[in-house]
């Protein structure tokens, strides 16, 4: 009877120790993603205060900037160590409170000028986005996996034995398949590149996970530097890091940021939670209601951050072609009722002229106009010519 009670007692304190840890990794991980929101708009501003008051000087060398990188790296440090206290698949989704935050600060440091009809149809589903979000966090972190191990070095060793048998190889089979299309057969599709990232994101955050915790308990006292696992681990760390960031600046170029945004995080997200799933066994003492409502959660999370990054502005296409704003002569020329060179849309610029069969009426080319330079033969003595009107065939 004695023995019984002092196990139930253990096993409470046990998972009263679990429920703190996780308190405390929840709690870094939104602070941590708060921060580096709140850093990126600041560095924002740096940029936009400098180019507004047409300062020269190097971004680098504002105060501005330099507060808005040291948010960044308090920030990074407290994700980054919210993963030795509190499982993967609780922080892996709060990434989502950047996105809220983002969205918000965004709405806040608006320039734009906007009428109640446009505010409306403008930016109402960012917040029924960010509302959902909120609700999917709340959920995904009240339903999610209580349970938490600590990492030494034994028990990292245990689960990568584990791991290695059938998952490992699985996920490097898909990962070859994958980027031997990519590069081979030039499939540049959005998702197969962002299912490259998360492949790869799987191994960043299972190898982020065993250096922080380690480091934390080298910290504590129970020194675990001195395993070579660790050095394994920090190694996979930082070259699946690099990689994804070369996949993703691939992504940045041929996508929309906002798409990449949305899509990168659903994926990656689905692909950390398995990782914890199966490396970790974070789900191996819940139940079905807590799985449910877990999943739940995080797909009404996955909505609402596709609302907010579907809301938001798509840049400019980039237009590959000089405007004429920067020639001497434009200003005479459109003063004396001149045209230059047609554009579909009206705007004076060099480009091709837009040409249609079905338009019944055909012009000339017209030429730009030429100032020839000041020399002391004969033809300096002549007077530039513009370019002739256009015509009619």
């Amino acid at each position: 009877m004695e023995t019984q009670f002092a196990t139930t007692v253990a096993a409470l304190d046990d998972k009263s120790d679990s429920y703190k840890e996780n308190l405390i990794g929840t709690l870094l991980a939104i602070f941590g993603n708060l921060f580096i929101s709140i850093s990126l708009s600041v560095q924002k501003y740096s940029h936009v205060r400098l180019a507004g008051l047409k300062d020269t000087r190097t971004y680098y060398w504002t105060k501005t900037w330099w507060f808005g990188l040291l948010l960044t790296i308090v920030g990074e440090l407290g994700v980054f160590t919210s993963y030795a206290f509190a499982p993967l698949s609780l922080v892996t989704p709060l990434s989502a409170v950047s996105v809220i935050a983002s969205s918000i600060l965004g709405f806040i440091f608006l320039r734009d000028k906007w009428k109640p009809k446009d505010f409306l149809r403008r930016y109402v589903l960012s917040f029924i986005g960010c509302a959902l979000t909120v609700v999917g966090t709340y959920m995904f972190v009240t339903f999610g996996p209580n349970t938490h191990e600590r990492l030494t070095a034994d028990n990292i060793v245990k689960h990568l034995i584990g791991w290695l048998a059938f998952p490992l190889l699985l996920e490097i089979i898909a990962f070859c398949l994958l980027l031997y299309f990519y590069k081979r057969k030039n499939a540049k599709y959005l998702v197969v590149i962002l299912i490259l990232v998360a492949l790869l994101g799987s191994m960043t955050v299972i190898t982020v996970k065993a250096v922080s915790g380690m480091l934390v308990l080298s910290i504590t006292g129970s020194l675990q530097l001195n395993y070579p696992i660790f050095y394994i681990m920090f190694v996979c760390m930082v070259a699946t890091a690099v990689f994804q960031a070369s996949l993703l600046t691939d992504a940045s170029q041929l996508y929309d940021s906002s798409q990449i945004a949305s899509i990168n995080y659903i994926i990656s997200t689905l692909f950390a939670i398995t990782a914890g799933a199966v490396f970790y066994l974070e789900f191996n003492h819940a139940d079905v209601l807590h799985l449910c409502m877990f999943f739940l959660g995080c797909l009404i999370a996955f909505l609402g951050v596709f609302l907010i990054t579907r809301n938001r502005k798509k840049s400019k296409a980039f237009e590959p072609y000089v405007t004429m704003d920067a020639v001497a002569a434009l200003p005479n020329m459109h003063d004396k009722g001149r045209m230059i060179q047609p554009d579909y849309n009206g705007s004076f610029s060099y480009g091709a002229l837009v040409s249609s069969d079905s338009t019944p009426e055909n012009y000339t080319a017209a030429t730009l106009a030429i100032v020839q330079e000041q020399h002391n033969s004969k033809a300096a003595s002549t007077m530039p010519y513009w370019a002739s009107d256009l015509k009619k065939d």
